[in-house]
């Protein structure tokens, strides 16, 4: 039993350490003095967001783009508090200025009432680039900027942007913050080694004519999550080469992490349903092996406990997977000036694995709730 432990942490190692070299591959992107020429639709479903809109709607006022280069859609999913009243009073507050704000109700048709949400969005877009993000997120000053200057200086048709948590105090927002930076240093590195396979609703921009071609979501509206991953690997299917990382500082977008263990585990949950519907062989092998390693240690441990394992190599095998985690996500906590938060990961490694495993068992079986609202798996 011990030489398997020892093979599945060899391999867990090899992966990560790719993404290790992987991450480092995709060199930062400087933003250039250039003169703005990109035309954007920014696309937001919100659904009960009362708590998150205003913060929303001072980062889209404070944008630095040239407000006639870019409309917001803003798409009401059935939202049952006072999220357009917020909105309209927000907008009411400020006249003056000439962004062009819209509302529009979400047309549900499909399983999927985010997906619906964009569609319905875009239909009504009038600008050749979507950009997709989230109600309870904030955006740099600089945000359209970014992703203007990198459609001019490459052939891209779809872009994944960096996101990152507003708020790491507290251990809960710690330990969120510690995976994620996992999640996305997996994310950059794999784009890195030219093996894309994760990217983020909240900062995603892709042409028009390019989800036309794609045919939108179709093939997957049964799943009611996977508005950024299945729509990539249909992308990359299409045409590879034209899918994009930008890591540029200017274009992080924050969003907040969960209040609550239980709203915690019901995100991650609906965040793993996703994997057993993934096209893309790199990601379910990804998704197999760090499910495995996790499950090894989780394993091992118990039989530690029960005298069935000795306590040395268990040692040995748990500090290599910490070890090679740590580089990986020191190197993501530098891009996003979170270093603070590795103070937290001694104790945080030591509930991951049970964390992940926990997640990834009931996500193969139960449904979750989101928004108010119940999803089978």
């Amino acid at each position: 039993m011990s030489i398997t432990f020892v093979i599945i942490i060899i391999l867990y190692l090899f992966l990560i350490g790719i993404f290790i070299l992987g991450f480092d591959k995709v060199k930062p992107f400087r933003l250039q003095d250039i003169i703005p020429k990109t035309t954007f639709t920014v696309i937001i479903p919100f659904r009960n967001e009362a708590e998150n809109l205003s913060q929303l709607l001072d980062s889209i006022f404070k944008l630095n783009y040239p407000p006639h280069l870019f409309e917001i859609i803003l798409v009401d999913d059935d939202s049952e508090d006072n999220s357009i009243e917020i909105i309209n009073y927000f907008l009411s507050q400020n006249q003056s200025k000439t962004i062009d704000i819209k509302i529009t109700k979400n047309q549900r048709q499909t399983n999927s009432p985010k997906k619906d949400a964009i569609t319905t969005a875009i239909k009504h877009a009038t600008n050749l680039w979507i950009i997709t993000t989230d109600a309870d997120c904030a955006l740099p000053n600089y945000w359209l900027d970014s992703f203007d200057n990198c459609i001019q200086n490459t052939n891209s048709k779809m872009i994944v942007g960096p996101v990152d948590y507003a708020n790491n105090s507290g251990l809960l927002n710690a330990f969120q913050t510690l995976d994620f930076l996992s999640l996305i240093g997996a994310t950059i590195g794999a784009f890195g080694i030219n093996k894309p396979f994760l990217c983020n609703g909240a900062n995603l921009a892709y042409k028009k004519s390019f989800f036309a071609t794609l045919q939108g979501f179709e093939g997957n509206t049964n799943i009611a999550s996977g508005d950024d991953i299945f729509l990539m690997e249909k992308a990359l299917k299409q045409d590879k080469t034209a899918v994009k990382y930008l890591k540029s500082e200017h274009a992080i977008v924050t969003t907040k992490p969960q209040k609550t263990i239980q709203t915690l585990l019901s995100q991650r949950i609906r965040w793993a349903s996703k994997t057993s519907n993934y096209k893309n062989n790199f990601a379910k092998l990804v998704g197999l092996i760090v499910l495995i390693a996790n499950a090894s240690i989780v394993v091992s441990f118990v039989l530690v406990l029960l005298g069935q394992f000795a306590l040395k190599p268990f040692a040995y095998l748990f500090f290599i997977k910490i070890a090679i985690d740590f580089l990986l996500i020191y190197k993501t906590s530098q891009f996003f000036n979170k270093e603070s938060v590795l103070k937290h990961y001694t104790w945080s490694c030591l509930i991951y694995p049970f964390f992940n495993v926990y997640v990834a068992f009931i996500s193969m079986f139960s449904s979750y709730k989101w928004k108010g609202r119940s999803f089978k798996k």
